[in-house]
């Protein structure tokens, strides 16, 4: 009977230490995950912002080019129906189509706001897009006086096709979101199917806003730099405007591949309710059979 019970006991002894060795190293393997999400995402913030930075730098510098382009080589401003009123075409989509657009697109993915109510976020996004919106049409308008009062026709260009086209998409982007997603009578039902149409048009609008304003500034340096007038050099001579104009439309492209950028990496979209855990990895250790895997047929 001695000899029946120190058998049991130090299998049981056994037992018990071998649970505690695996309870300890479960511990220790959970400990691991969540130390190792938590520098996933303190690294992921980092990266977010430092991409996020260069875009608001980039934007910036967009606005200064097209800005001095028109100030130091094509005279400056005005509202009076002539070449000066023109100029502001070009200032205004850039600044409202491109940049501002741009930077309401990709709100919803600063970090910042995740853990403050989004209502309040939808207000600032559909703000920033209305400004978008009314600098658009401003430009328009400028480029349609100026055509008028020199009888030149409208909308003839493939550049005037794309640009009245990604202004009228927007226009009704704009709208429908407004009813969709901040009217109290909206359903939810609506909002879910709405959202993902929402997002992809957006990002479909703004890539026409890239290619109507590089096709805009290649058209314009075509029609001025023609050669034709002693003052005038042609655009093939690599004068310097047309040196300086074409590297604004490699501004606008690298704003735009860094705002696409951030609106394609799913680690940076903002969590709704009900899916924070999306993000966290599984902290439950396997066991032997969902390591090694089913056997059954």
């Amino acid at each position: 009977r001695a000899g029946s019970f120190n058998l049991c006991f130090s299998v049981t002894w056994g037992l018990a230490d071998k649970t505690f060795v695996r309870t300890e190293k479960e511990g220790k393997e959970q400990n691991k995950g969540k130390e190792q999400f938590h520098q996933n995402m303190i690294s992921s913030t980092v990266l977010f912002y430092g991409t996020y930075v260069l875009c608001l730098c980039l934007g910036l510098l967009c606005v200064v080019f097209v800005s001095y382009w028109n100030i130091e080589w094509r005279g400056g401003f005005a509202w009076d129906a002539s070449f000066l009123q023109f100029n502001w075409h070009p200032v205004l989509m850039v600044t409202g189509l491109v940049v501002l657009y741009g930077n309401a697109a990709i709100l919803y993915r600063i970090p910042f706001t995740w853990s403050q109510r989004k209502q309040h976020w939808k207000l600032v996004h559909a703000a920033l897009l209305l400004s978008s919106l009314i600098l658009s049409i401003l430009g328009l308008c400028a480029v349609f006086d100026f055509h008028t009062g020199y009888h030149i026709p409208n909308l003839y260009s493939l550049h005037s096709w794309v640009g009245i086209c990604t202004v009228v998409l927007f226009t009704a982007q704009w709208l429908l979101g407004l009813v969709g997603f901040l009217s109290p009578c909206s359903p939810l039902g609506f909002r879910k199917l709405l959202k993902p149409v929402h997002a992809w048009m957006g990002m479909a609008i703004f890539i026409l806003s890239l290619a109507s304003c590089l096709s805009g500034i290649n058209e314009k340096l075509l029609l001025a730099l023609n050669g034709n007038s002693n003052s005038t050099a042609a655009y093939s001579s690599h004068p310097a405007e047309a040196l300086f104009a074409n590297f604004l439309g490699v501004l606008i492209v690298a704003f735009g591949l860094v705002v696409l950028g951030i609106l394609s990496n799913q680690r940076w979209n903002r969590l709704e309710p009900g899916e924070e855990s999306s993000r966290k990895p599984s902290l439950k250790p396997q066991t032997a059979s969902n390591a090694g895997g089913s056997t059954s047929t």
